[in-house]
């Protein structure tokens, strides 16, 4: 108790817990943007369950890894050396969440550029996917962005309180950004394109991070929000012709 009134007093801690709610915010991202994605593939009167059993699962994963992070710390050590690179456990988990998510994403992407090949898998998609598939695809997902982001509040702050509130806030957002996200990409079908575009980027470079190639998060963010700019604007125009369209019959 007495520590937690210390770091409550302490202006470096308060400091310490903006900057770390700020990057677990925006690490959530990407993983709210898988589950909108996959959700949405389920029938309508399945989907916010499932949206709402997603981010519950990311933050129990979470807080379990907290509760274990003097084996999360040995994760960074390297298990074996290959093409002159010591990989660790969590190179080899960026490594594989970052294969499924390109799979995941460039699969996707097929579907809605060749619909006809797919017809059936189209027409029936939110069938095709089961709520147990979906479920066992974001706990995967979760189980990478999750170690990625405590291995970075690790490096951030030596505090495990700081470190469970920066948690739980991010995780409070995700659950009230995740309906009006998913339902915002399913009403704007090239917004689609640009969240796979976004998970295709992710997915390449928690690759390269995980054989050693480090990518500053800024100009992932920086790249993403300037597509998401763009695609507004666009949204914008094609509402002004619609309208100017509407009033010239009128």
């Amino acid at each position: 108790m007495d520590s937690i009134l210390a770091l409550m007093q302490d202006p470096a801690a308060w400091v310490a817990l903006v900057t770390l709610v700020v990057m677990e915010v925006v690490l959530g991202i990407d993983n709210l943007i898988f589950i909108s994605i996959l959700t949405n593939k389920l029938p309508p009167e399945h989907r916010e369950r499932a949206r709402r059993i997603g981010i519950g699962l990311a933050l129990v994963m979470r807080l379990a890894l907290l509760g274990t992070v003097a084996w999360i710390v040995q994760l960074t050590t390297p298990v074996f050396e290959a093409f002159g690179h010591g990989f660790s456990w969590k190179d080899m988990i960026l490594i594989a969440g970052g294969l499924f998510l390109v799979w995941k994403a460039t699969k996707e992407i097929h579907h809605n550029v060749d619909p006809i090949d797919h017809k059936e898998d189209m027409v029936g998609g939110a069938a095709s996917t089961t709520f147990a598939a979906a479920i066992s695809q974001i706990l995967l997902l979760d189980l990478v962005f999750s170690v990625d982001s405590i291995i970075t509040a690790v490096g951030m702050t030596p505090h495990l309180p700081i470190m469970v509130v920066a948690v739980l806030v991010a995780v409070a957002v995700m659950l009230l950004a995740a309906n009006p996200l998913a339902n915002f990409i399913e009403k704007n079908p090239t917004i689609v394109m640009l969240a796979l575009a976004f998970l295709l980027m992710i997915g390449t470079t928690l690759i390269a991070e995980g054989m050693g190639l480090h990518v500053p998060k800024g100009y992932i963010y920086a790249a993403m929000a300037f597509s998401a700019l763009v695609e507004v604007l666009n949204m914008f125009s094609r509402n002004a012709r619609q309208k100017a369209k509407g009033s010239v019959k009128h």
